[in-house]
């Protein structure tokens, strides 16, 4: 099975998602920046590849927040995982997106995010309502706290 890696990038209690181009599968959809984990590669060096190809940053550096398989209609199915990026050197910026935008996880909702990543989004979205009481959604402190590898786990 494909293994793709997904970049959760925080900063002041936002995550950077880009959209993806017109001209791609999923055009103009939101998504977690990363990609296929090539043959031979782990997660961890996907993503640090990823990363660069993508927002020009070096030396990324993540832990497993959450892992699940997905299959998108008329493909073979795919195993995404979602790595909180704890260090990386340089200034993300846009390489290969339509945009890239720091969005709160409340403003994530109201995007138009790729299937594969609802599941994540839905999970983010409820614990951090479960462990903020519902006053704000704080990803930062739910990926930290998280130990799930499934949604809803």
């Amino acid at each position: 099975m494909i293994q793709v890696v997904a970049a959760i990038l925080e900063r002041d209690g936002r995550i950077l998602v880009g959209q993806r181009q017109a001209w791609q599968s999923h055009p103009l959809q939101w998504e977690f920046p990363g990609g296929k984990v090539e043959p031979g590669e782990t997660p961890e060096r996907a993503l640090e590849r990823e990363l660069g190809e993508e927002l020009g940053i070096r030396g990324a550096v993540g832990a497993e927040i959450m892992r699940y398989p997905y299959t998108y209609a008329g493909r073979e199915p795919i195993e995404l995982i979602f790595l909180r990026v704890t260090e990386f050197g340089g200034e993300p910026r846009n390489l290969i997106f339509h945009e890239i935008r720091w969005a709160a996880p409340g403003e994530m909702a109201a995007l138009d995010f790729v299937e594969g990543d609802l599941a994540f989004l839905r999970w983010l979205l409820e614990r951090g309502r479960a462990e903020d009481g519902g006053a704000r959604h704080g990803a930062g402190q739910v990926a930290r706290r998280s130990k799930s590898r499934e949604p809803g786990g």
